[in-house]
């Protein structure tokens, strides 16, 4: 792996701490009575956006775990993934920005530049799937090679 590779798969890990902060104002609002709710649920949208972002970092050609590589070398579930992804990002990415354009000023306003910048994150992290996916389907690359050659065909 080359430097620049490993240094962006480092920066990837920030996800990580971005994603607490997340979930910190996710059950903030359960702490204060739900004063704040959707501020709170603005900046949750935004931090798990930027995480996401962050994820997409890492080093497409391994996979973090078995339950992502039997996904990822199944083409039919691979496709399918692709597929869940790509209809939940432009889910999140015309509502927001429905909602940013069109709301008046206001929380509406707020919560759909939030679900606006999820969106965005959710681009970037459906672009390193589709590398995950080229990278990983058993159909384009078959798996390992065996290690002893074929005995030559005796005539």
């Amino acid at each position: 792996m080359s430097p620049i590779t490993r240094a962006f798969h480092a920066v990837s890990y920030l996800q990580y701490p971005l994603l607490l902060v997340s979930l910190f104002y996710v059950v903030q609002p359960y702490f204060d009575g739900f004063q704040g709710f959707w501020q709170s649920f603005n900046k949750a949208l935004i931090f798990a956006g930027v995480a996401i972002s962050f994820s997409t970092l890492q080093d497409t050609t391994r996979t973090q775990n078995e339950f992502s590589k039997r996904i990822w070398q199944d083409p039919r579930k691979g496709r399918r993934a692709l597929i869940v992804l790509a209809a939940s990002a432009a889910v999140m990415l015309v509502a927001g920005l429905y909602g940013f354009l069109a709301a008046p000023a206001g929380i509406v306003q707020e919560v759909a530049f939030g679900l606006l910048m999820l969106g965005i994150g959710y681009v970037g992290l459906l672009k390193a799937a589709i590398e995950m996916y080229e990278n990983h389907r058993l159909d384009k690359h078959g798996p390992a090679a065996p290690a002893t050659p074929a005995p030559p065909d005796a005539h």
